[in-house]
C-alpha cells in the first residue's frame, strides 16, 4: 500500500467519508442500520473505508478479543460486504445478541472463538440463531482521552 499525504488523513479531506456509529441500542436485537440505532458519526479517509455504504463503527465491550489486539472501548470497523472467512474477526448476532469473535472454520465445521485463552470455542449450531453480521476491517484505539464524537 502506498504511503498516504498528510492532508488525506486530515478531517475535512475531500476524500473523507463519515462512517456512522452504532450505539448500544443494538445489543437488544438484530441490527438495523436505521437512525435509531445511530450514537453518532466518525470521518475516516477514504481509502480505509473503501465501501461507505455497508461500514459501520460499533464500540467493543470486554475483554475477550485482547489476543487479537481489540481491547474493551475499542471501536472496530465492520463491513458487512466482505464475506467472512476462516481467522477473520466477526461481529455476529448470537440468540439476539451482538458479539466480536474470530471465525474458525474447520472443514464443514464454523465455530466463534473467543481470543482469550481461558475461554472456549463454540460451535455455531450450538446457538438457537447466530448471524454474521459483518468481517472487521480494522479497530481504533485511543491513547489519550476521548473526545466527543459528532
Amino acid at each position: 500500500m502506498p504511503a498516504q499525504r498528510i492532508d488525506e488523513l486530515l478531517v475535512g479531506s475531500p476524500d473523507a467519508v463519515r462512517v456512522p456509529l452504532i450505539g448500544h441500542a443494538l445489543c437488544a436485537g438484530f441490527p438495523s442500520p436505521a437512525d435509531d440505532f445511530m450514537e453518532g458519526a466518525l470521518e475516516l479517509p477514504r481509502w480505509l473505508v473503501p465501501n461507505p455504504p455497508a461500514t459501520f463503527l460499533w464500540r467493543i465491550a470486554g475483554s475477550s478479543m485482547e489476543a487479537a489486539g481489540i481491547y474493551d472501548r475499542d471501536l472496530a470497523c465492520v463491513d458487512r460486504s466482505l464475506k467472512a472467512g476462516h481467522g477473520n474477526v466477526v461481529v455476529a448476532a448470537i440468540d439476539g445478541q451482538m458479539s466480536c469473535k474470530r471465525l474458525v472454520i474447520d472443514g464443514n465445521m464454523a465455530r466463534l472463538a473467543f481470543c482469550n485463552p481461558e475461554l472456549p470455542a463454540f460451535a455455531v449450531e450450538e446457538m438457537v440463531e447466530g448471524v454474521i453480521w459483518g468481517v472487521v476491517r480494522f479497530s481504533i484505539r485511543w491513547h489519550i482521552a476521548r473526545g466527543r464524537l459528532s
